[in-house]
């Protein structure tokens, strides 16, 4: 499979099955898809270049590009075939481990955003607290059901985590002490709002915390309409601050400032540029994943605009980086020469399998999204994984399995997309959320433009 498009002035060829990424000149930007059909219907892609693109290009330069096309082929770099299914259908036999866990240490939240799937904090029930005990049980699971994998994560959720800091401690402690007996290392991480956050909680994060995420949406107005406090007032002014200072302390590193576009802000490339201005270096802005009927949902008919602005943020972000100020966009960074393991590209996150929610009462869930919807409870922590037919029924969930990547450029890239959103959209794990697999096929454009247009800038340079 190959997809070919033009970004930026940059004629853009990527072989799927390889990875391999190639910028051509005009010429061989269209000789490429004759030769393609050619090969196909065992023709001579001499002749059918010729037959077809005779009078457009001098027949010396068609004769060159159908050569260089051709060497690419031979050189496993242009239509390349897929190795990669009975692969994934083997690795998915395998006997899984867990490898991750989503604490939801708090369903509580001192926000009340818009947009939030978690309901104030509440997952579709109650107001609840993680206890110690339950969290000991959990780490205990974690560490009794990861074999002989060394390195474990476990981030800190909510609802807000910051409102239940005491046991967010004392579970790094706990897992602390697990570590060298059974020779494993933990990676903890926390998401928070930012409202409870202060120098003690920042002094304990920059010791424990791998990564830490910090919410916010972007500009003071976006970010005050969906982000408010339950009496109305926005908690911009209150977090910006704070969270500047965090991205400091921790020298530019380690931490996502993340927000959330909706369609009351389609010009989100201007959340970004703002966020970028106050000096954060690590920034994810991502479309928000809401029901139609809601008012700031995203659309069908707003795709259009939407690609717009990814490729205006791309250029913008390209500009920052030749002129030295560059950050790193969350979905623009894309590695073209290792990137994640086969098996990663082709089944994504392992929710409900390697990677799982657990609620503060302790049941367990394939992911956080999942939480609250009953037909996905797998356990809990007293009992451990009571369903293992749900487990079986994400073991199966890859690009293979939903017939809408199978003929996507993008599905090496993306995985295959968000289970939950499939799940929420059709009723259909395997399926795929329709907007969202749009915008990623446009991100993953603008991530090999700004790689095609770098390398260009580091050969002028050297």
């Amino acid at each position: 499979m190959v997809h070919q498009y033009k970004n930026n002035g940059y004629n853009i060829v990527l072989d799927v099955n390889s990875g391999s990424v190639h910028v051509v000149d005009e010429v061989v930007y269209d000789v490429i898809p004759v030769v393609s059909r050619a090969l196909s219907e065992n023709a001579d892609a001499g002749e059918a270049v010729k037959a077809e693109l005779f009078g457009t290009y001098p027949e010396a330069d068609l004769a060159e590009a159908v050569e260089e096309v051709l060497e690419l082929k031979e050189a496993g770099m242009l239509f390349t075939e897929d190795i990669y299914e009975n692969y994934i259908i083997d690795f998915k036999k395998r006997q899984t481990v867990v490898k991750a866990l989503c604490l939801h240490i708090a369903h509580d939240c001192n926000l009340a955003c818009k947009y939030c799937f978690a309901e104030e904090g509440e997952y579709h029930g109650r107001r609840a607290l993680m206890s110690f005990e339950v969290g000991k049980k959990a780490l205990d699971f974690l560490v009794a059901n990861s074999g002989n994998r060394v390195n474990l994560e476990v981030d800190f959720f909510g609802g807000e985590p910051l409102m239940n800091w005491q046991v967010v401690k004392d579970l790094v402690a706990y897992g602390r002490s697990l570590e060298e007996a059974n020779n494993k290392k933990f990676r903890f991480t926390l998401t928070t709002n930012g409202v409870l956050l202060n120098d003690e909680v920042l002094e304990f994060a920059n010791k424990e915390m791998a990564n830490v995420v910090l919410s916010i949406d972007g500009r003071k107005e976006v970010h005050d309409y969906m982000r408010p406090f339950r009496a109305g007032l926005g908690s911009y002014d209150l977090v910006v601050p704070k969270f500047q200072k965090v991205a400091e302390s921790r020298g530019q590193m380690d931490y996502y400032v993340r927000g959330t576009f909706t369609r009351n802000n389609m010009d989100f490339a201007e959340d970004v540029k703002h966020l970028a201005d106050l000096g954060f270096k690590q920034i994810s802005v991502e479309p928000v994943v809401a029901d139609s009927k809601e008012s700031y949902a995203i659309r069908e008919e707003d795709i259009p605009r939407l690609l717009e602005e990814y490729d205006r943020l791309a250029v913008e972000l390209l500009n920052r980086r030749k002129e030295g100020k560059g950050v790193n966009f969350f979905h623009f960074m894309i590695d073209l020469q290792g990137g994640p393991c086969v098996a990663k590209r082709l089944s994504g996150c392992g929710s409900g399998t390697e990677y799982l929610a657990v609620t503060p009462w302790g049941d367990f869930y394939p992911c956080h999204q999942f939480v609250g919807q009953e037909q996905f409870l797998m356990g809990n922590v007293d009992d451990g994984i009571v369903r293992p037919d749900i487990v079986d029924e994400f073991k199966t969930c890859n690009v293979y399995a939903k017939d809408k990547c199978k003929k996507c450029f993008a599905k090496f890239y993306c995985s295959g997309g968000c289970a939950a959103n499939s799940y929420n959209f059709h009723g259909n794990i395997n399926d795929a959320y329709d907007i969202g697999c749009e915008l990623q096929r446009k991100r993953v454009e603008c991530a090999i433009m700004i790689k095609a247009a770098l390398a260009d800038l580091e050969g002028e340079e050297s």
